[in-house]
């Protein structure tokens, strides 16, 4: 009967500690953003800096080349994709004038012919928008001016940020481990065997799920921007990556990036075998992510249910913004380990 009691009190005692923590982090989510997203970083990078100080590098040392490391390679990759990218994006849109001739010339007939339809749409109105608008674009910079300067607080707050992630991530990434340690420390002992246990299955679930998903969304980005490109897709490159950095989300990067080639292709190849050619490059990602990618690499110990992970990722971009978007599913898999242990320690205690 004590035993029951203990196991319940120990329930309830959980239930608190998650409560108060999602309360905290609701309160506070206006000043969690560059702590989070550092936490994250330096989760990542935590093993590399470990295993150069097992090489008898120092910890403070091995922090800062491997922070020096890690801005290196999103720089490099910035100044190499950024300047593609803006590119294709241009000439995809300067497309779009040409896209709805096809759809006036073209698919309106078709569609009025075999539905018996009518079609009022005033596609000359509608491309000459859409150029006026495109033409203007340069001078969006200066329109948003002034909002920017009656933002001043956004914009100071967003520099604030951008200085605090790279500090708080060198804290982090040089005391990890005895942060670490100093936590557990605080643990009582009655509860340091679950709590502990937790805590390793977390890390197995993060580790796998994180690492895992960023070599699923860099696989998949060279295979999309590759087969496009081998199928002479002009834009393969902006669709490729859009496609591959979005399969985090089930079936969303397979989704935007048939819709995005297919547009691409009617433009470019006005031909429908080509089309299918885009499609069999898209669906084939699709299987190989789904089937081999990322069984494979992330596997299923995470079970995210597809709809769970739109709720997630809706849920925590309202909280936190991108950043919360980017949080989403990591969090998410660390409640649904929590959730597990609760769930057992109550088929257990219903059992006795």
């Amino acid at each position: 009967m004590n035993n029951h009691h203990s196991v319940d009190t120990r329930f309830v005692w959980y239930l608190a500690l998650v409560g108060a923590t999602s309360a905290l982090i609701y309160l506070l989510n206006p000043i969690l953003t560059p702590f989070l997203l550092a936490a994250v970083i330096a989760y990542i990078c935590n093993p590399l800096v470990t295993w150069l100080e097992i090489k008898k590098i120092p910890r403070t040392l091995s922090t800062i080349f491997v922070m020096c490391l890690t801005v290196a390679i999103f720089t490099t990759v910035a100044l190499i994709l950024f300047p593609l990218f803006e590119r294709e994006v241009t000439r995809l849109f300067e497309r779009i004038p040409f896209f709805l001739d096809l759809v006036k010339n073209q698919f309106i007939p078709w569609v009025e012919e075999h539905f018996n339809v009518e079609l009022q749409i005033d596609i000359a109105s509608l491309k000459q928008m859409l150029t006026e608008n495109w033409k203007s674009a340069g001078g969006v910079a200066a329109q948003l001016l002034p909002s920017l300067k009656s933002g001043g607080m956004l914009v100071l707050a967003f520099l604030m940020n951008l200085i605090l992630v790279p500090v708080v991530l060198f804290y982090l990434l040089r005391d990890w481990n005895n942060l670490i340690k100093h936590v557990s420390e605080l643990v009582p002992p009655v509860w340091q065997q679950q709590v502990f246990a937790l805590a390793k299955e977390t890390d197995s679930v993060l580790a796998e799920f994180m690492r895992g998903e960023i070599a699923v969304m860099t696989i998949m980005s060279i295979y999309y921007v590759v087969g496009l490109w081998l199928v002479k897709l002009e834009f393969a490159l902006p669709i490729g990556l859009i496609s591959g950095i979005l399969v985090f989300v089930p079936y969303l990067g397979t989704i935007t990036g048939l819709a995005l080639a297919t547009f691409a292709a009617i433009i470019q190849f006005q031909d429908w075998s080509s089309v299918f050619i885009v499609w069999a490059v898209v669906g084939s990602g699709q299987l190989l992510e789904g089937m081999l990618i990322t069984p494979h690499l992330v596997g299923e110990r995470i079970g995210l249910h597809p709809v769970a992970v739109i709720f997630a990722l809706l849920a925590f971009g309202q909280l936190f913004g991108f950043i919360g978007i980017l949080l989403a599913l990591p969090i998410s898999a660390v409640l649904l380990v929590l959730l597990r242990h609760l769930h057992a320690q109550y088929m257990e205690t219903m059992q006795e």
